[in-house]
């Protein structure tokens, strides 16, 4: 590690006028930010923790949405969130206790990795991602690997997440990370299905609107038992072939769907 300024602002503004010092650099849990800081990947001079600001932090209903503060942990929301019941048992399996009681959920947005659980929840639900200066829908918001619509020193407030007449999350996990090698969340509204793939894509988390489309017309595992996604750009390492993955799209959105029907 190397020597930098931490500073723990108690307030949006402060925070925003913190990291306005273009050397600073947002601190969520630091699940991401701190190993990689160790292995010198980043050195920002100044950390800007957002862990000590109340009004970013908890989980509300919000009319047919729930909302949840981007400085909230993965614990809370699982603990929390049990008016949208697949948020709440896909959160409680975010890596590991340590991870839950420390990773937040806007820290896992912002940094958008191409593995993460949340950036599928989000996706799926349609979520609206709000931060101190506009909101951002979930399908503007993921722009490709580690790439979001966020700017320069702007801070997710709080996400909003509709929600669904029933969903489910169904995530084949990497053991050694506890990442998703392939993370699949199925939401279905009264206006359809949406479906959300992660851990597969070398563009990152996307939509499976083929398998929306048939589920939006027959919500059952059988209605997409004749879908497959291609294998071309999706990730190929030690963990598993490009053809691989495809398959476990396939696959984990069927548990998902039988496991919500």
């Amino acid at each position: 590690m190397y020597n930098f300024e931490f500073t723990k602002p108690t307030s949006i503004a402060d925070a925003v006028a913190a990291l306005a010092d273009e050397d600073a650099q947002a601190l969520g849990g630091g699940q991401t930010l701190i190993p990689t800081m160790k292995q010198r990947l980043a050195m920002p001079g100044t950390l800007v923790s957002l862990t000590g600001i109340a009004e970013m932090k908890g989980v509300c209903r919000d009319g047919d949405s729930l909302a949840i503060g981007g400085a909230t942990t993965h614990a809370t929301v699982a603990a929390e969130a049990g008016d949208y019941p697949g948020l709440a048992a896909m959160a409680a399996h975010i890596g590991d206790p340590a991870v839950r009681n420390r990773g937040t959920i806007g820290g896992s947005l912002a940094n958008n990795d191409p593995s993460a659980c949340y950036p599928c929840a989000a996706l799926a639900s349609g979520a609206t991602i709000v931060t101190n200066t506009r909101e951002i829908a979930a399908d503007d918001y993921f722009q490709g690997l580690f790439t979001t619509a966020l700017e320069e020193g702007e801070i997710i407030i709080n996400v909003k997440f509709p929600i669904p007449e029933k969903s489910n999350y169904q995530k084949f996990v990497q053991p050694a990370s506890r990442f998703a090698l392939v993370g699949v969340m199925v939401a279905k509204y009264a206006d359809g299905v949406r479906v959300a793939v992660t851990g597969a894509s070398e563009e990152g988390v996307f939509r499976w609107t083929a398998a929306e489309e048939a589920l939006s017309a027959n919500f059952s595992a059988d209605a997409i038992a004749g879908l497959s996604v291609d294998a071309d750009g999706m990730i190929g390492d030690l963990h598993g072939t490009p053809e691989y993955r495809a398959h476990l799209i396939g696959v984990m959105t069927k548990r998902a769907v039988a496991a919500a029907a």
